[in-house]
């Protein structure tokens, strides 16, 4: 049903690792370009969220390990927040209406339970940089009827769809040039941060969807990106994941079609 992931094992820099390589990938198309106000909201949100302190994210992933700064916290955030008003405005110009993404300021262990609805019908929008070509879900996060384990005592733990969406520029390698991922905080100050992201043209290509069922296949199947391996060589995978690759997902069109019927 899906394609996996190509294993090998390869030598670098004299380490031998247990590396993954994509076989079923899409080619990033843009949509738009965000709007300046979209761009500034997002910002003052993520902003707040962690180098503001007026909320809190984790700071590792489920079963990880790595203890993600203020900096790495601020882009991953800008970045997933960015692409829910990305889906939010290509689903409007569709004539499909849309919750607003919430941009409400949460303390850590809380959160918001789904990221768009339409009607009855939850969207879980994932995101990743624009040359990336994986949906990623943390195992200890997912039960084996791919619902989502932390929204349990809530009841909000079913999503009918799951889209992948994907943002340019590299917001990663655009801090990381600032000195600015590693860090929890910022010397030059917020005017400064604001006016880097602002100057940037940022854009949105929505690679695919899969559904509630496809989900749980994988689940049950055991596509797995193993903690500690390398996804193309050089990103080790901070915790495991399961994956869907970008080619294997059905195309937006189709959703599109289901959301207006």
């Amino acid at each position: 049903m899906f394609n996996r992931l190509e294993h090998k094992k390869n030598r670098v820099n004299g380490e031998l690792r247990d590396c993954y390589f994509w076989t079923s990938t899409r080619v990033f198309d843009p949509l738009f370009e965000f709007p300046k106000n979209v761009i500034g909201r997002v910002f003052d949100f993520s902003y707040g969220m962690t180098f503001g302190q007026e909320g809190e994210h984790r700071e590792y992933r489920s079963g990880g390990t790595h203890k993600r700064e203020n900096g790495e916290l601020f882009i991953n955030t800008f970045q997933g927040k960015l692409t829910e008003f990305g889906l939010h405005q290509t689903l409007n110009e569709q004539g499909i209406e849309t919750s607003e993404p919430d941009l409400s300021k949460w303390e850590k262990g809380k959160w918001d339970t789904v990221d768009l609805m339409v009607d009855n019908t939850k969207l879980n929008v994932k995101s990743t940089k624009f040359k990336g070509n994986l949906l990623l879900l943390e195992t200890k996060d997912w039960d084996k009827d791919g619902r989502y384990i932390p929204n349990k005592e809530s009841g909000d733990n079913y999503y009918d769809f799951f889209i992948l969406t994907r943002v340019s520029p590299d917001g990663e390698s655009l801090m990381k040039k600032q000195r600015l991922y590693y860090s929890n905080t910022i010397h030059k100050g917020r005017v400064y941060l604001r006016k880097l992201i602002l100057g940037e043209k940022w854009k949105i290509d929505i690679a695919g969807f899969v559904t509630q069922d496809d989900i749980v296949y994988v689940i049950n199947n055991d596509y797995i990106l193993p903690q500690g391996s390398y996804l193309n060589r050089f990103t080790r995978m901070d915790a495991e994941n399961y994956y869907v690759q970008s080619g294997d997902m059905k195309k937006m069109d189709e959703l599109i079609k289901i959301l207006k019927s």
